[in-house]
């Protein structure tokens, strides 16, 4: 993740993150934290993470840096580093000392759909076993009603605002057919006229059919068939480019992590005729998927 990237997700504007307590899970005692990317929005550290898959927390990170292309700025991650109102609740509450503030290069926060991006990186059975636990008994925790109605208006009242909420639902299914023909000139639109933003939107459509095929496990399903689609059509053989860029990279800085960053999507914005041709398969998979 480039410094530009962690500044501005580390400086932008951004939902307070408020420290709700701490919950066992598996035996272990981790802190509940809500905000970042939303109001009352469940999240987790990845430090979180990195204990509850009895991982070191440097593995979780070099993971993150190296598939930056697989998690969008502010929605599935973002870098608290130099976020001073977290600083300040991370040494009350205990979660970092001063000295691991100061020596962390990173500290990553994360979204449900970041932490369900970041354990489809990890390819384990124990990694799958632990995102559905985790994910049914810390994502999915909701505050306790603090006072049930006691009277009959009370319960009028509650009855009228499910009402309320059920016309609503009935007024966007009748307006579904508008809003997809809107979407579906909207990503021709952007994809065609603003060349600079082909990685993001192509991301976006790509994280839309993993939700429409059931959430954020299928990314790397669907990115994987958009690779090899491109394969199979422009003859890119990616695989091979990706590793003689890596080879590259390696030869003119010496850097290891610097080659480890270069990820498909690098390999495909070194070519215009690739990156057109690509742009043209996310786009024919999203019709094909019925997000577009």
């Amino acid at each position: 993740m480039s410094n530009q990237m962690s500044s501005a997700l580390a400086q932008g504007d951004m939902t307070p993150v408020i420290l709700k307590g701490n919950t066992e899970f598996m035996g272990i005692e981790i802190p509940v934290i809500e905000g970042g990317f939303g109001q009352d929005e469940k999240v987790v550290l990845a430090k979180t993470v990195a204990e509850i898959h009895n991982i070191e927390l440097k593995e979780v990170n070099k993971l993150i840096k190296n598939n930056t292309d697989e998690f969008e700025a502010g929605i599935d991650i973002m870098d608290l580093k130099y976020n001073e109102e977290f600083a300040v609740i991370a040494k009350n509450s205990g979660i970092y000392t001063q000295n691991a503030l100061n020596a962390s290069q990173n500290i990553y926060l994360l979204s449900e759909q970041g932490y369900m991006a970041l354990v489809g990186l990890m390819k384990t059975d124990k990694a799958k076993e632990l995102r559905k636990k985790f994910r049914r008994e810390y994502f999915a925790m909701r505050q306790a009603v603090k006072q049930k109605p006691m009277c009959i208006e009370d319960i009028l009242i509650a009855q009228l605002q499910d009402m309320k909420a059920v016309k609503e639902q009935l007024m966007q299914v009748n307006n579904t057919a508008i809003e997809a023909k809107q979407e579906v000139q909207a990503i021709r639109d952007t994809l065609i006229l603003d060349s600079a933003a082909w990685r993001v939107e192509t991301t976006n459509l790509i994280n839309k059919i993993a939700q429409k095929l059931g959430g954020n496990e299928n990314i790397q399903v669907i990115r994987k068939e958009s690779y090899e689609l491109l394969d199979s059509r422009a003859k890119a053989k990616l695989n091979i480019r990706q590793t003689n860029m890596r080879r590259k990279v390696l030869e003119e800085t010496g850097s290891t992590s610097k080659a480890n960053k270069i990820s498909k999507l690098d390999v495909i914005a070194s070519e215009a005729r690739l990156r057109e041709i690509y742009i043209a398969i996310v786009k024919e998979m999203s019709i094909k998927y019925g997000v577009a």
